[in-house]
């Protein structure tokens, strides 16, 4: 057994067997409606939430584990006598972060390092799976921490979505924004920087333009691509997803390419039939 064992939140969507394979630690996160309140990943499932939403038009509300839902499940390792690193979704996006630090003080200084990774999904995945490999070859829970510091800097997303409505009724952005978006039928090609959401194309017509589109912005960067793992993550988007799985394998040198279904935090905010590229560059 390692001596640190890797957490992250249920943003990560990470695959049972990978949770399974590596014992990777997750806290979910929890996704509200007018009737209950549901743990992602355990008590609801994306297709549901898409479901409630297309019959009320009400979104959900999303809320951050709590300090006591942290301390609850590091207690029991750190007892054991592991170290932890925790890898949270972007604090640019939710309190996850913070009240993963909040609990952190409540351990021994320095056995919960807490790691903002200033992005969602599968680009925390990507994250995870570097500590798990560090963990893996004897790092400590510091030495993994410095190291994730530097590798979320390195990280690329984007994300297509298939419509406006999620953002425009998360707040994400305006109703005129929403209207134009859907009259002209435009497509933006969404990115993470520094943690937050920009749009950095805005494709009109067929959403096939779009995936297109952020194919030709990571083939860019082919000869930096970090070649270990490169991950696709979906909404209900498959087919677009294995196109972009094929287009990858024939024209870059990466090792791994992983297809992620994106859970229902996720979901609740980009919608269904949303598409995304998640990789890391080299230094």
């Amino acid at each position: 057994m390692s001596t640190v064992k890797i957490f992250s939140d249920s943003t990560s969507d990470l695959p049972q067997n990978w949770k399974d394979t590596y014992d990777i630690g997750i806290v979910p996160l929890y996704v509200v409606f007018e009737e209950g309140t549901y743990k992602d990943g355990e008590d609801i499932t994306p297709e549901e939430v898409y479901r409630r939403v297309a019959a009320s038009g009400v979104l959900p509300k999303t809320a951050a584990p709590s300090p006591a839902d942290f301390i609850a499940a590091f207690q029991p390792v750190i007892s054991s006598g592991q170290d932890i690193v925790y890898i949270s979704l972007s604090s640019s996006l939710s309190s996850t972060y913070q009240n993963a630090l909040l609990a952190a003080g409540e351990f021994p200084e320095g056995r919960v390092q807490v790691i903002d990774s200033q992005t969602l999904c599968g680009g925390i995945a990507l994250l995870v799976m570097k500590a798990v490999r560090a963990a893996e070859k004897g790092h400590s829970a510091v030495e993994i921490a410095a190291m994730l510091e530097h590798s979320r800097s390195l990280m690329e997303t984007e994300f297509v979505v298939d419509t406006l409505d999620y953002l425009y009724m998360g707040g994400r952005c305006s109703g005129m924004q929403n209207f134009i978006g859907s009259l002209l039928k435009i497509r933006p090609v969404l990115r993470l920087v520094d943690g937050s959401i920009i749009p950095t194309s805005k494709i009109r017509g067929k959403k096939e333009k779009a995936v297109e589109q952020m194919l030709q912005n990571a083939l860019v960067h082919v000869d930096r691509m970090d070649n270990e793992l490169l991950i696709v993550v979906h909404t209900l988007a498959e087919e677009d997803a294995l196109y972009l799985e094929a287009a990858l394998r024939e024209k870059t040198q990466v090792n791994e390419i992983a297809i992620l279904h994106a859970g229902c935090v996720i979901g609740s905010h980009c919608g269904p039939h949303t598409v995304g590229l998640m990789y890391m560059l080299q230094d």
